[in-house]
């Protein structure tokens, strides 16, 4: 901040501001001031208008999107009506930007040095040592050890949370006024998000940036920054500091905000009676053979044993890497286990071959994380969800298409989706496709891996909120394979902690919740976005 800055004078001052693609108006009158040093989040849904308003900030709005009325001031710039040289020194300069996937933000074909070089070479900064130097110490402050070494590998070599570490240190190369983070977390674990929220924060404060962060987590909002403003159909509709939005929320949205994210409502839920097993795991172990220098094994499920009763959900969580997904692909048929046992209604997955493999897959079904990823983009609807119809030779094509109604009725879509293709449905949309495809063959347990973790909090209470109704209409047995301990408190029944390939913990959701037993699990808890804030506020 210059040294005679009034901290009271806003550093970005929006005023009336009306964005439109093609001429339909999307942001409709923002008013929006952030003060010096201040730390603002934006909240909304998915369409809610939050990354609309920060490309205006950016002048950066795709396509045929234009500012069409309104101000935007950054200091003493006019924003809305600064040529492209202007902008070119303000984006990068005077306001740095953290954006979300770091996975499609980094170049994979350049050294992440040479990527951070690039921006402060932008900046002015010339000469081959200094370069260097400001390029390890960058690094170093955004907390990636042995700096020196990691600037000249490339970003697959790197770790989703380094990765976005190394985002963190672009932004902040030249030493902005404003950082906008934009769901700079939302792919990441939540030990992984705390760390990389508790570092940002650090930075922004030893520095004095204004941040700007935009999410749809109220609950990461509330942690992290002194001001909540609450966006919907492009406009703001309630702000507030977090304290207040919590306590006394004004809006209707903001009060299903709340209703809807798993860290600021509910309690686990009431024990079930104990029941028959559908699916037992007993001393699983997965290695895998490492090659190159220093080659091994890598034990990746380290003999883990649990049991899913019949017509409940069980919750295996962890942080990325902790084995979860791997015995997740064992019990689908995806992996061969190196030892022990899965046994679906004492069914063996691991030995089981021809007709008995086939009845095995129809009992268990997978719902993956990745709605966009998991559909084929170039088949319609109903060309996707009677696939296993089809490649397990069941009806004949009349049947195969009112089964495909039925299921769409199942997942509360309208059956004319059918002709559609997956590009023409949101997100949320997308995953009820992927579960009435899992649902095809009437299986009896349903994989879901990290099945909510890509959607927002609203869209995700939706897809939670069907699965209790899917779960009690057809008595589904349910594997909830999580790094979401809040959502693991919303749907489950019983809860599984791993860490390292080794189950720590496991137990009811209400005793690993009330009464956890290991530091890790406490850790993890204690690393859900707004669960403190939520417990002081209740």
């Amino acid at each position: 901040m210059p040294l005679d800055a009034d901290p009271t004078t806003p550093l970005l001052s929006v005023r009336d501001l009306r964005v439109a693609f093609g001429g339909r108006e999307v942001l409709h009158g923002v008013d929006l001031d952030v003060r010096r040093g201040e730390r603002v989040a934006i909240v909304g849904q998915s369409g809610s208008g939050k990354s609309t308003l920060i490309a205006a900030v950016l002048r950066l709005l795709p396509g045929a999107g234009a500012i069409t009325g309104g101000s935007i001031r950054l200091g003493d710039l006019d924003v809305a009506n600064a040529d492209e040289t202007a902008m070119r020194r303000v984006r990068g300069g005077r306001i740095g930007l953290v954006p979300q996937d770091p996975s499609t933000n980094l170049n994979p074909a350049m050294r992440v040095g040479a990527q951070i070089a690039d921006t402060l070479r932008a900046g002015g900064v010339r000469g081959r040592a200094a370069i260097r130097q400001r390029v390890v110490a960058l690094m170093t402050e955004a907390g990636i050890p042995e700096a020196e070494r990691r600037a000249d590998q490339y970003p697959h070599e790197f770790s989703g949370g380094m990765r976005q570490r190394i985002l963190i240190a672009i932004a902040l190369a030249r030493q902005p006024e404003l950082l906008i983070a934009d769901e700079p977390t939302s792919a990441l674990d939540v030990t992984v998000q705390r760390q990389i929220l508790d570092h940002l924060q650090t930075l922004v404060d030893q520095h004095g940036t204004t941040l700007l962060f935009v999410t749809h987590d109220l609950g990461v909002a509330a942690d992290r920054t002194d001001r909540v403003i609450v966006m919907l159909d492009g406009e703001i509709v309630e702000q507030g500091s977090p304290e207040t939005i919590l306590r006394d929320p004004q809006h209707e949205y903001t009060k299903r905000l709340i209703a809807a994210a798993p860290a600021l409502s509910g309690l686990p839920p009431e024990p079930t009676d104990p029941g028959e097993p559908v699916l037992v795991v007993t001393d699983l172990v997965k290695e895998y053979r490492l090659r190159g220098r220093g080659a091994g094994t890598l034990r990746a499920s380290d003999g883990v044993s649990f049991s899913v009763r019949r017509g409940t959900t069980t919750a295996v969580v962890g942080e990325s890497g902790s084995g979860k997904t791997t015995v997740a692909r064992i019990l689908l048929g995806l992996e061969a286990p190196t030892s022990g046992t899965a046994l679906v209604d004492g069914a063996s997955i691991g030995t089981a071959r021809g007709a008995e493999r086939r009845a095995i897959r129809r009992r268990v079904q997978p719902v993956f994380q990745d709605p966009y990823g998991s559909l084929d983009p170039t088949s319609t609807i109903e060309r996707i969800i009677d696939e296993p119809l089809r490649v397990f030779g069941i009806g004949d094509r009349a049947a195969r298409t009112e089964r495909v109604a039925t299921l769409l009725d199942q997942v509360a879509l309208p059956r004319s989706a059918a002709q559609l293709r997956p590009n023409e449905l949101s997100g949320g949309q997308r995953q009820r496709v992927a579960i009435a495809r899992a649902l095809a063959l009437e299986p009896e347990v349903l994989i879901l891996d990290e099945a909510v973790s890509a959607l927002d909090v609203l869209v995700q209470e939706q897809i939670l909120a069907l699965l209790d109704d899917l779960q009690d209409r057809l008595g589904l047995s349910y594997l909830f394979i999580t790094h979401d301990l809040g959502v693991v408190r919303r749907i489950a029944d019983d809860v599984v902690v791993m860490r390292r390939g080794k189950v720590v913990e496991r137990g009811s959701v209400a005793e690993v919740f009330e009464a956890p037993q290991e530091q890790y699990t406490r850790d993890l808890l204690d690393a859900i976005p707004g669960r403190a804030l939520a417990e002081q506020t209740a």
